[in-house]
């Protein structure tokens, strides 16, 4: 099991699940996504994907679907896409053009930006969300303490990455599952919905936010 966080977390946001998986048995990797481009992140994950022997699922949350979505391509030991709250694009859509396809979402109006250096020089532009708005736009049903651990320790994402086209996506090959959060709003759980159907995912819907890894939520019917 490859799991691949989203925006404005880490690794640690799989750890309760990571927790279940290997209580089952599992082996988990919990890759550290880098938030900076699509290329390049999901160029690190295919390589923790080259150094993984056997068959593979790929999870992603949030961002971390569109991450997996190009990741994926030309790993054949990858049997299966789970799309957490997460883009599942087609080739050629940005994270950020699915958002705003659809009403709902809250977050575009609770982004702190900011300048960072790029390594290659000159600046780009990176987002994390507002502490003062964090829970109520991304982690609804988490305890208050554990939300505002979660926004001081956000990992912000380059605007870039957001706004990229994506490349030919992995889930026209192989099989994918959808839980959409159906109280989302970070990503309208209508895009949720809307790529599920368009991947012909496996798709159940949970009463839950955007962190719908971390919360107690209540799964809906399968669909």
């Amino acid at each position: 099991m490859v799991l691949v966080h989203g925006a404005f977390a880490d690794a640690s946001s799989w750890s309760g699940v990571t927790r279940r998986l290997q209580r089952q048995g599992y082996t988990v990797v919990a890759a550290a996504n880098p938030l900076r481009d699509l290329d390049g992140d999901a160029a690190y994950v295919s390589s923790v994907l080259d150094g993984i022997t056997g068959p593979v699922v790929l999870v992603g949350h949030s961002y971390g679907g569109e991450v997996i979505t190009n990741a994926a391509v030309g790993h054949p030991n990858v049997k299966a896409l789970v799309y957490v709250a997460a883009f599942a694009p087609e080739q050629g859509e940005s994270g950020l053009a699915l958002t705003g396809r659809f009403p709902g979402s809250q977050l575009g109006a609770h982004l702190t930006v900011r300048p960072f250096p790029q390594a290659a020089g000159g600046t780009g532009s990176e987002a994390t969300v507002d502490p003062a708005a964090f829970h109520a736009v991304f982690a609804a049903d988490v305890p208050d303490r554990t939300s505002e651990e979660m926004a001081s320790a956000q990992r912000p994402v380059a605007l870039a990455a957001l706004a990229a086209p994506s490349g030919v996506p992995a889930w026209k090959t192989i099989p994918s599952w959808y839980l959409v959060a159906g109280s989302d709003q970070a990503i309208p759980a209508a895009a949720e919905r809307f790529m599920a159907q368009r991947a012909g995912a496996h798709t159940t819907e949970v009463k839950g936010p955007h962190t719908s890894s971390w919360s107690p939520i209540r799964p809906g019917p399968p669909t």
